[in-house]
């Protein structure tokens, strides 16, 4: 069990490195609303460049600590909680936008995977 957890560990981390780093200015068919980057869908939920950055950062902190996590276990509780935190507010802005269901299931995915990581 304990290897699942390392396992949701490093995939939320991948995939926020993904999102918020490798694709943070390019489309993608989970974008918000009509965005095509990252500004561009905060944008649409009707946030800030600086809560974008806000959001951006922790994600990025808190994925950095699910992988340090690995060695120092003490820090995956709450780099998981943290994350799926997040990745409830996501889903919200989602729905406020009036995404069809689609576009959230990235949010979702990292949502189970960050309760598999706290619990396991």
């Amino acid at each position: 069990m304990h290897s699942l957890g390392v396992v949701a560990q490093v995939v939320i981390a991948l995939g926020i490195f993904n999102v918020w780093v490798l694709r943070y200015g390019k489309p993608t068919a989970y974008r918000g609303g009509s965005a095509r980057n990252m500004r561009e869908e905060f944008a649409a939920y009707g946030l800030s460049y600086g809560v974008m950055c806000l959001i951006g950062g922790l994600k990025i902190a808190l994925a950095i600590a699910l992988v340090v996590g690995i060695w120092v276990p003490v820090l995956v509780m709450p780099a998981a909680i943290g994350m799926a935190v997040l990745m409830v507010g996501a889903i919200g802005m989602h729905v406020k936008a009036g995404d069809p269901p689609l576009k959230a299931l990235p949010a979702t995915c990292m949502l189970a995977l960050s309760i598999v990581a706290a619990v396991l």
